[in-house]
Order: C-alpha cells, then sequence, then structure tokens
C-alpha cells in the first residue's frame, strides 16, 4: 500500500480516534482507498503519524458502517460495492430527487437559482479542463443545492446517505463512460423547469437526467 495519507492535524479539537476515523473513511469515499484494498494497522499509522490504537478504533467503527470488512487472519479490506447496490442506489435516488424538485416549486424555493447556475458554470469549466475530481465535486454540489430547495429535512439527510455510496464509485463512472456535455444539457433542463415552476417538466427532466446516468453505469458494468 502506497503512502495515501498525510500526518493528520493533532492540534484538533476532536477526538483523536474520531480525526483518525473521519480520514480514514473520506479516503474510502473519495477513492484513494480502492474496493478490496486491504487496510494495515501498523503502515496507516505511521503515515497518519499517530499509534495504532485509534487507527485500530477507527477501522472497527469503518466496519459498522459498512466499509470496510474484518475477515480472520486476512485483516481489514476496504468493501466492495456490487452492481446492484448502485442500481438500487440510483434508484432510491431518483424517486427522492423527483419529489424534491416538486417540493422546490410547491413551496415556492426557485426565485433564486443562481449558486445552482454558478455551480454548474464550474462544472463546465472542469470538463472543459478535464478535471475529473472538480467534475465530481461540482455536479455533486449541484445536485445537493437542489435538495437544500425541498426545503425538508429528512429528505436532505436521506440524500447524505445515498451520497456516500455514490461517491464511491462516481470517480471510477466519470473516468469511464462519462459523458460531459450531455449532462450538462439535462442539467440546464432541470434548472429551465424549476425557473418556469413546471412540476411535471421539472421531475421529467430528473428523471431523464437520473435514468441516463443509471443506464450509463449497466453499460460500464456490463463490459466489464
Amino acid at each position: 500500500m502506497k503512502d495515501k495519507l498525510n500526518n493528520i492535524n493533532l492540534d484538533e479539537y476532536k477526538p483523536l480516534r474520531d480525526v483518525v476515523f473521519e480520514t480514514l473513511k473520506e479516503a474510502i469515499l473519495t477513492g484513494k482507498f480502492e474496493p478490496k484494498e486491504r487496510l494495515m494497522e501498523i503502515k496507516l499509522a505511521d503515515q497518519l503519524g499517530v499509534s495504532r490504537t485509534p487507527v485500530r478504533e477507527a477501522i472497527r467503527k469503518l466496519e459498522l458502517e459498512g466499509l470496510v470488512i474484518m475477515e480472520p487472519r486476512k485483516g481489514a479490506y476496504v468493501s466492495d460495492i456490487s452492481f446492484k447496490d448502485i442500481i438500487d442506489t440510483l434508484e432510491v435516488r431518483e424517486a427522492l430527487e423527483t419529489f424534491a424538485v416538486k417540493l422546490a416549486i410547491e413551496k415556492n424555493t426557485v426565485e433564486e437559482l443562481s449558486e445552482i447556475e454558478t455551480l454548474n458554470k464550474s462544472f463546465k469549466k472542469s470538463y472543459v479542463n478535464k478535471d475529473i475530481e472538480k467534475m465530481v465535486e461540482f455536479d455533486t454540489k449541484f445536485h445537493s443545492e437542489i435538495l437544500k430547495l425541498s426545503d425538508n429535512s429528512k429528505l436532505i439527510s436521506f440524500m447524505e446517505e445515498l451520497n456516500e455510496i455514490m461517491q464511491r464509485f462516481r470517480l471510477i463512472f466519470f473516468n469511464e463512460t462519462y459523458n460531459p456535455e450531455r449532462i450538462d444539457e439535462e442539467h440546464q433542463e432541470v434548472m429551465k423547469a424549476l425557473k418556469n415552476k413546471d412540476v411535471e417538466k421539472a421531475q421529467e427532466a430528473m428523471r431523464q437526467h437520473l435514468c441516463t446516468l443509471r443506464e450509463d453505469i449497466k453499460k460500464v458494468y456490463n463490459k466489464k
């Protein structure tokens, strides 16, 4: 395992075990550690500049969250994401995000879309520069801002949990089959419908956008 982590800030206000946990979790969610990659306590402790105890505690907590698998005599591994996990997640995401645009229009929270438009412009700039990580970042923020318009804390909370799963395969997907020009066009359709306060068109635009994503991912896995 190559060095993928830096020494953590020991001046953090949070307990050390929490800082180590959050650092490792972020590394898994952002793809620094790949599915099925072994996590060795000694190596991780050395990279982070801490003892093995907080690393061991963090790995156990990651196991409880389903991000790590512990196997007898083999140690800890980053959990894999199955094709079914991804499709199931996208199906739920479609239901929640189409509902989110409906709520946004009904609650009249779509008067100001400048932040969403700015994020999509940043997304376009990222794909022009071929910056995959930034593309993922701004696409994620684009959808998060739309969810905020729903003004429904439970809906937003559910999506935050799903986004942890989404984040793990987004970088891989963007690298393999992503069509940024088409995604930009689909983003534009969603924003247009929101501006016009057309519930039916907004839901259909969001549904089509996420359906395209699901079908493209199916193509990727069918090739493997």
